[in-house]
């Protein structure tokens, strides 16, 4: 078992309640973190094996490319994203909106969202 963390990840993307939040768009930082069943990549040392950070990052970039009001609900769709798409364990996601609108002086606001694939993929699960 490993740990993947994609870190740094910027966006400028359009999220937000504000009006010019839409409109004018601002910075975001995504941090991402997912285990998986790695062994065999480390044995083999072959892409075939692993999670393809690329594929991982463009599907964080797919979900930030898609308007929403509220930086929770980039969050899910991005644990949800990773998480069918991936042959993951555990998937946590941190989400950082750059420099925020709220009338004082304030690197970010953050939301972190973590489940496991099970939570994800479970039919009965109301996502």
């Amino acid at each position: 078992m490993g740990i993947v963390k994609i870190e740094g990840m910027k966006f400028y993307a359009f999220h937000g309640c504000f009006e010019q939040e839409s409109v004018i768009g601002t910075n975001f930082s995504v941090d991402l973190e997912f285990e998986y069943e790695s062994e065999a990549a480390q044995n083999s040392d072959l892409i075939d094996d692993a999670v393809n950070y690329l594929d991982v990052y463009q599907a964080v970039k797919q979900q930030m490319e898609i308007s929403s009001h509220l930086i929770e609900n980039v969050a899910e769709r991005i644990v949800r994203a990773v998480c069918q798409r991936f042959k993951v364990k555990n998937c946590k996601v941190k989400i950082s909106k750059l420099n925020p609108p709220l009338g004082g002086q304030i690197a970010a606001v953050s939301f972190v969202c973590e489940a496991s694939a099970s939570e994800k993929l479970s039919p009965n699960h109301p996502h």
